[in-house]
């Protein structure tokens, strides 16, 4: 048989496209297809994070079955949303992600059961240099808007075996930058007699030839490993890059989104990554609109964000979500109201990652080349993971010397040096 792999939504899901990908390559008798037209069986991963992704997931769904083609959907919505893709889509499987590795015994019928150690050692398969690698699956917390900690369930850390099997995989398959990636990557271990800084440790000692950025955050949980966690930040192998989420820059509204963290406690761990290290790239997220959000509330998240002056902020106007404890709170905020905070921020955080980037002009950056760009270009991240556009096509998964021409809001653009 030949399949067929669509993927959306985050790196988590990314990772179980490499293991699903993984399943079916060590299969001999089946294949991995490019086309649609070519294939039997067509999987996609689903993202549910917001209403317009779910929205743009159903209608993507509906195409792929008007394509007579058996259809496996996978990914949050296949957890957490059954009964909805049930009623919509009556002849498609249904995949869920701590399942996912269980792909053949869904095809042949078989009743699926959960076995996360399982799913932890499943080989995965590559197919670009960048290799996100799942640490765990789930979260240790219940964010009152959030939707994925009900797809991907409680925390589990995958065995530090396991994890360190796939990055050795990964670069035996020539991958140059992995990814860790869970729903919270500082959570790791905390259900188990391990933590992020000792699965760091582990995983640099692997090769000399990678470069590895570690994802998204709770500060809730950076606080408990902070001093360990800071020294390999300044690693030669690991991306000068923090992705740490602030949600709003009010204590109220942050107690009800149950985030577990204030304000204070934020800000102080972006002051300790950056007074260790001043190029650190800082990648955070704002909701805007939360319900009851009062517009003094809303300023408190923009003044915050002139505090912190993060290079990368994405801004979501809040999604009441299915389940959610968000879903039925009392206090919901006009829609243009809500459009228009999104679109004041959105031109407060420009201008603010515009003014990060034009630090860089006329400087040198080394930087690794991951994929070929449009237009004769490549592109590359520094050693701070800033995106970096080089005008020349070069060969890629090496490290390059480039000087800074130009900068804008999301990306810097370089000449070999």
């Amino acid at each position: 048989m030949k399949f067929y792999v669509e993927v959306y939504g985050c790196t988590a899901n990314k990772s179980d496209e490499n293991l699903i990908k993984g399943v079916i390559s060590n299969h001999s008798q089946h294949q991995l297809v490019t086309s649609i037209n070519q294939a039997d069986v067509i999987i996609i991963l689903t993202c549910t994070v917001i209403d317009t992704t779910e929205q743009r997931m159903l209608h993507r769904i509906k195409e792929l079955m008007n394509t007579e083609r058996k259809v496996v959907i996978a990914g949050c919505m296949a957890s957490v949303q059954q009964d909805l893709l049930k009623d919509h889509f009556p002849q498609a499987l249904l995949l869920p992600p701590r399942k996912i590795h269980q792909f053949f015994d869904l095809l042949d019928g078989k009743k699926l059961v959960e076995n996360l150690y399982q799913k932890a050692f499943t080989p995965k398969k590559c197919t670009t240099l960048m290799a996100p690698i799942a640490i765990a699956e789930g979260c240790l917390f219940s964010c009152a808007y959030c939707i994925t900690h009900l797809a991907r369930g409680k925390l589990y850390s995958y065995p530090e075996k396991a994890v360190i099997s796939s990055v050795k995989d990964a670069i035996n398959q020539g991958c140059k930058e992995i990814q860790i990636t869970a729903q919270d990557t500082a959570s790791y271990g905390l259900d188990q007699q391990s933590s992020l800084p000792r699965l760091l440790k582990k995983i640099v000692n692997i090769s000399d030839s990678m470069m590895i950025r570690v994802g998204m955050m709770n500060p809730r949980t950076v606080t408990l490993i902070l001093p360990d966690l800071l020294p390999f930040f300044d690693h030669p192998q690991i991306y000068s890059f923090l992705h740490l989420p602030i949600q709003s820059g009010n204590n109220t509204i942050l107690e009800k989104m149950n985030r577990g963290y204030q304000v204070e406690d934020a800000e102080e761990i972006i002051t300790k990554f950056r007074t260790k290290n001043p190029d650190l790239t800082l990648s955070t997220d704002a909701i805007v609109g939360f319900p009851k959000e009062t517009n003094e509330q809303f300023n408190q998240t923009k003044q915050l964000l002139e505090r912190i002056k993060p290079d990368v902020v994405n801004i979501t106007r809040f999604s009441a979500r299915p389940f959610t404890k968000a879903k039925i709170m009392n206090g919901r905020i006009p829609t243009e109201i809500v459009k228009e905070r999104s679109r004041e921020l959105t031109d407060l955080c420009k201008k603010l990652t515009r003014e990060r980037n034009n630090r860089y002009l006329g400087k040198t950056m080394n930087v690794l080349t991951l994929k070929k760009g449009t237009e004769n270009t490549t592109i590359a991240r520094s050693m701070n993971y800033k995106p970096v556009i080089i005008q020349n096509q070069v060969p890629l998964g090496e490290l390059q010397s480039v000087e800074i021409s130009k900068a804008t809001e999301t990306h810097l653009v370089g000449m070999l040096k």
